[in-house]
C-alpha cells in the first residue's frame, strides 16, 4: 500500500486527545470547526504550531503520520497562501473514515517551545 505522509499542528490539549485514541486518531472536531486541515509539509506545520500554537496555548506540537495514498486522492490540496501552504480539507464529519486509514500511528515530530 502506497501512503502519503501529513502532518499536523496542535496544541497540548488536542495532543492529549491524540494520546488517549493510543496515538491512532485525531479527536472530533469542535462545533466551530468544520474542516480538519492536515497540511502536506512539516515546514508550513512548524510555522503553525510555533507561530499560532505556541502564542495561544504556551507550547505547539508538529505531528506526523501516514494515509492510504489511495484514500487521500479524493481531497484535493488546498493553497492557502503561499506555494508551501498546501493542505487538506476534510470535512469534520468525515473525520471518523479519515482516521481509518491513517496506518501506523501518529508521532510528534517536533516540540515548541523547544526544550
Amino acid at each position: 500500500m502506497n501512503t502519503t505522509a501529513l502532518y499536523r499542528p496542535v496544541g497540548p490539549e488536542e495532543l492529549a486527545l491524540i494520546e488517549q485514541s493510543g496515538w491512532k486518531a485525531f479527536p472530533p472536531r469542535l462545533p466551530e470547526q468544520p474542516i480538519f486541515y492536515p497540511v502536506m509539509n512539516e515546514d508550513y506545520a512548524v510555522q503553525i504550531a510555533r507561530d499560532w500554537n505556541v502564542p495561544a496555548s504556551g507550547s505547539g506540537f508538529v505531528t506526523r503520520f501516514a494515509v492510504d495514498a489511495a484514500y487521500l486522492a479524493r481531497f484535493e490540496p488546498q493553497c492557502v497562501g503561499g506555494r508551501e501552504h498546501q493542505e487538506l480539507w476534510v470535512p469534520a464529519e468525515e473525520l471518523a473514515e479519515f482516521n481509518r486509514h491513517i496506518i501506523g500511528l501518529i508521532e510528534v515530530s517536533r516540540r515548541f517551545p523547544s526544550p
